[in-house]
């Protein structure tokens, strides 16, 4: 296990069970940028990944 997996456990069970719309966690990225804009490059890397995520299953259909 990755030490960054011990927040993503976190995250899922914390907040797991809701749900929340897309808008909402670019928000919230933004303002962990903000207020740490040394994780700019992974922020902006995840962000893409999260939105080409499904892109090649799009593509070989």
């Amino acid at each position: 296990m990755y030490f960054t997996d011990r927040g993503i456990e976190e995250l899922a069970e914390r907040r797991g069970a809701e749900q929340f719309s897309v808008e909402w966690l670019a928000e919230r990225l933004r303002d962990f940028v903000d207020e740490n804009p040394e994780f700019e490059t992974a922020v902006e890397r995840l962000a893409t990944y999260l939105a080409r995520y499904d892109a090649d299953d799009d593509e070989v259909a």
